[in-house]
Order: C-alpha cells, then sequence, then structure tokens
C-alpha cells in the first residue's frame, strides 16, 4: 500500500477527452464551482505536474445510466487473470458472470474503480496463501450506484450513489470478483454514500487510502497538539495523511518528504515543512515528531526522528521499533464518519493527471501504478 517515490519527473501529455478539466502551465482550470488549492509555476527545477486536487462546491451530476434489478445482465465485461504474474496476464473478457448477491450485500453498478500498490502485488502472487481462487477479476476501491440489495440489507437501497473499498482484509481472502468490472457484489458495512460533492471518479479514488491513512494515525495514538513527519506525502496515502493530520485530527505541525517537483503539492495539502529527499536526508532535521508514517519502507530511518514515547506508522519493509506494521481494515462506518470532511472540501481528493484511465486502459494504468511515480491516485473511468 505504499507509494515508493521516484525523483524521475512526470512528463506532461494531453489529458483525454474524458478529463474532468483541463490543465494549463500556470495553475489547474477547474470545472465551474471548484477551486484549485494551489497554483503550480513551472520553474527550472520544477515542471508543472498533471494533477487535479479537486475541491467542490457543487453536486455531482446524476448518473444516466444505472442499471436497475429488472435490467441486470447474467454477464458482463471486466479484466481478469488466471495466473499470477506480469502485465501480460490481464486480459480483457466480456463474459463474465456477474456476481450473485449474498443476504448482507449490494450488487453495484461499478461507474469508477482506482488502483493500489496492493493491486499489482497481489496480481504477482505475493499474496497468494492468503488469496482467493483464481481466476480473478483485479480491484479494491470503487464508487457506483446499488442496484440490488440482499435480504438482511437495512441501510441502502437501490439507486444509492456509494463508495468503498470491496475488501475487509487487503490481505487476506480478498473477493474472488473485484472493482474492475461493470458490477461487483460488496457487504454493506464496507460501503458508504457517496459525498455530494465529489463525481464517481473522485470518491473511487479515496477508500482504501484515506481509510488506511485514518486508521494509521488513529493507532499511532494521534491526536490533537501533535507533529508528524510523513515519509511519501505525495502518494496515494501520504497525501491523505497530510490533510487528515491537519485539518481532522488538529496537528500543531505536519511536515513531508517528496521529490523536488512535488513540494508546492505537499504544501498545498497543508504541510508545514516539505522536505526535499533528493537533496537533503530527513533524518538529519533538527526535529523529532510524535508520529511518522512511513508510506515507502524506511522505517530503520524513521525511527530516528520520533520522539521517545511516540510511534512509526510502517505500510511496508522492515519494521524497527517502535514502529509497528500497519494494515487496514476496511469499514464504511469510518468513510461516513470522514464524509463531512470531505463535503466541506477540508479534506480532498488527489488524483493523478495521467488519468482518469479508461476502462480500455486498464492495462497501461497497471503499468504506470507501478512506476510508483504516481501523485495521489490512479482512477478507471468511465467503466462501460
Amino acid at each position: 500500500m505504499e507509494a515508493m517515490l521516484s525523483s524521475t519527473s512526470l512528463q506532461l501529455r494531453p489529458l483525454p477527452p474524458h478529463s474532468l478539466s483541463p490543465l494549463s502551465l500556470s495553475r489547474l482550470q477547474l470545472p465551474r464551482g471548484r477551486t484549485p488549492i494551489n497554483c503550480f509555476q513551472k520553474t527550472s527545477q520544477s515542471p508543472v505536474l498533471p494533477l487535479r486536487i479537486y475541491a467542490s462546491s457543487q453536486t455531482a451530476p446524476a448518473s444516466t445510466a444505472a442499471a436497475t434489478s429488472s435490467s441486470i445482465p447474467s454477464q458482463m465485461k471486466a479484466w481478469v487473470y488466471g495466473d499470477y504474474g506480469g502485465i501480460d496476464v490481464l486480459k480483457f473478457d466480456s463474459s463474465v458472470s456477474v456476481p450473485t448477491v449474498k443476504d448482507d450485500e449490494v450488487l453495484i453498478r461499478v461507474f469508477a474503480a482506482a488502483l493500489n500498490p496492493v493491486d499489482f502485488k497481489r496480481r504477482q502472487g505475493k499474496f497468494k496463501a492468503s488469496d482467493s481462487p483464481l481466476p480473478t477479476v483485479p480491484g479494491y476501491d470503487v464508487s457506483g450506484v446499488v442496484v440490488k440489495v440482499g435480504t438482511q440489507v437495512k441501510s441502502l437501497k437501490e439507486g444509492d450513489e456509494v463508495y468503498g473499498n470491496i475488501n475487509e482484509k487487503a490481505l487476506d481472502g480478498p473477493k474472488q470478483f473485484g472493482s474492475l468490472a461493470e458490477f461487483t457484489a460488496v457487504e454493506e458495512k464496507l460501503l458508504a454514500l457517496k459525498p455530494k460533492n465529489l463525481n464517481f471518479a473522485e470518491a473511487a479514488g479515496l477508500p482504501l487510502a484515506i481509510q488506511t491513512a485514518y486508521e494509521g494515525l488513529e493507532r499511532s495514538g494521534f491526536s490533537s497538539g501533535k507533529s508528524v513527519l510523513v515519509l511519501g506525502g505525495a502518494g496515494g496515502v501520504g497525501s491523505l495523511v497530510i490533510q487528515l493530520a491537519k485539518h481532522v485530527f488538529g496537528a500543531s505541525r505536519v511536515a513531508a518528504t517528496s521529490s523536488t517537483g512535488k513540494l508546492e503539492i505537499l504544501k498545498s495539502l497543508g504541510a508545514d515543512l516539505a522536505v526535499d529527499y533528493t537533496k537533503e536526508s530527513f533524518e538529519d532535521l533538527p526535529e523529532k515528531f510524535d508520529v511518522v508514517y512511513d508510506t515507502v519502507g524506511q522505517g530503520d530511518k524513521a525511527v530516528k526522528v520520533v520522539k521517545e514515547g511516540g510511534s512509526v506508522v510502517v505500510l511496508t519493509g522492515a519494521v524497527t521499533p517502535p514502529g509497528f506494521r500497519f494494515v487496514v481494515t476496511a469499514s464504511g462506518t469510518v468513510l461516513e464518519k470522514l464524509n463531512p470532511f470531505l463535503e466541506s472540501g477540508k479534506v480532498k481528493p488527489v488524483v493523478d493527471s495521467k488519468g482518469p484511465f479508461p476502462f480500455a486502459k486498464v492495462v497501461e494504468a497497471f503499468s504506470y501504478v507501478e512506476t510508483n511515480r504516481a501523485t495521489g491516485k490512479v482512477v478507471i473511468h468511465p467503466i462501460p
């Protein structure tokens, strides 16, 4: 679930026709009603980054293609792999059976999905001992519309716009039918209503990352008035740790690391100190922190900058005390708790502007995620 950083700059290219907003060299141009939280100036050292940070104040347009329970097909389009391995094992299949709905589940017509490092690591077979049977439809993050409800579902109904991480345990028996498909079945307890001000593409990039960010901070004992250093602050999880620490937990000071071209992003998200890891070592900082949140696998160095009695949250790599390994447990309750912060604009989705990738470009999206250079989240949208 880490977001490994690289000093290699992201290359600009024209945004695809389905993109949510155009990009100019001097500022992010957002649709009417949206306000960019920072403008990025082009310098000799810092190229303009393909990035979207949304601060929406209007309700997303209503869905125009929501299926109903009476129109659910027996087969669907999906991406599938029948063997573990590299990118080449991913295959498009137009005749995958639509998953059945258990009593405590709802069937979602998927409108957008997002990729995480756990997706390609799972496909590579790194968790095969605890994985679901092959063949697998990958995908954890989802947003879409409820089209069918199980007999024990109490709160959700057909037509509800929802989002969530469909796997309660990321590594322990994840679902065989994931979110990179037209339909997916999910337990009601893992979902929340989509924030009203976010569209499907924006919402899809949040669940796994924002829950990981929130629960990691919570388990570290983080609270108002404390300080935090985020290693990998421009990644999917790191960008949300910065925002949650500052705007939800009430941090007294937030520091974060990134490569040169992403320093302004860190500041725009709320970091008080942005550290360029290509030019200076964070372990040489003159200050220490109550919590270090390590998303990039530098736990051995992280312990050098944590205060006595503090904590180091480790998502990947070796764990050195007082560090602790953390793997998120998905819960719709956490999303419900955070929805007000999203709807108020205090916490914003960060979507890498190389996407959204259309459904036909899932292989390209996987390849990009595996470079570990994405800023924020890589989103798949639309899904036919």
